[in-house]
């Protein structure tokens, strides 16, 4: 799961980044609302974490701008916490929820992972298809059989991502895009080996590879 986090205090976006990290998350960070504005129409993000108080472009204008064009990514905004009308301004303007500073990183990862849930028709920290159940908070797999089976980072964020596409033919470069954090390079093969880790772990017909295509987690896996 890759999300976006527009926010200039390089301190509290490296905490963000530490704690969102351990839930799985893959997080790019844009500190001015110019590159945030940027950043989100740019790439698939999963969910936007946006601080309103933004050098060069004002968090505000970058979520008017995103809304008026369209883009309806979750976002989740960041305010003083005394200033209720910038609340209030938020989300008239298609914010998805608010969180006041100074907040709790628990709290923060918890409203992340809720409007994430309500975005894909979820009512709980579990992901059930195909014969899996997917804990996002533990970031474990359970088969049909009953066997748990913990997962990396990285095999959880590709196991959701297919999870969370069933049926559709995902191709490597986008698999890189949703997985790993910035703009830097990543061989498709690295892709080839987790889904090969993922299927050594939950059985091998759980993704099928469509030859000079990508991969499909069926909705049915025989």
């Amino acid at each position: 799961m890759r999300v976006l986090l527009v926010e200039d205090d390089p301190k509290l976006a490296a905490q963000v980044k530490s704690a969102l990290y351990k839930f799985g998350y893959a997080v790019d960070i844009a500190d001015n609302g110019v590159d945030g504005e940027f950043k989100g129409d740019e790439e698939p993000y999963e969910l936007i974490i946006l601080d309103l108080g933004l050098p060069q472009r004002a968090g505000l204008e970058v979520l008017k701008n995103w809304r008026n064009k369209g883009n309806k990514t979750p976002v989740l905004i960041l305010t003083a916490r005394n200033d209720w009308s910038e609340r209030v301004d938020g989300l008239t303007m298609g914010a998805d929820d608010y969180l006041g500073k100074p907040f709790y990183m628990q709290e923060l990862v918890a409203r992340i992972n809720a409007l994430i849930r309500r975005n894909h028709g979820e009512a709980s920290t579990k992901l059930s298809l195909g014969g899996i159940s997917l804990d996002k908070e533990t970031q474990t797999a359970t088969t049909a059989d009953g066997t748990e089976h913990s997962l990396t980072h990285i095999e959880f964020r590709l196991l959701h991502y297919f999870m969370t596409h069933p049926g559709a033919v995902l191709s490597k470069n986008r698999l890189i895009e949703h997985v790993y954090e910035g703009d830097t390079e990543h061989d498709g093969n690295v892709i080839e080996v987790y889904v090969r880790r993922i299927r050594n772990k939950l059985g091998k017909n759980i993704l099928q590879t469509r030859r000079h295509q990508g991969y499909v987690f069926p909705e049915d896996p025989v």
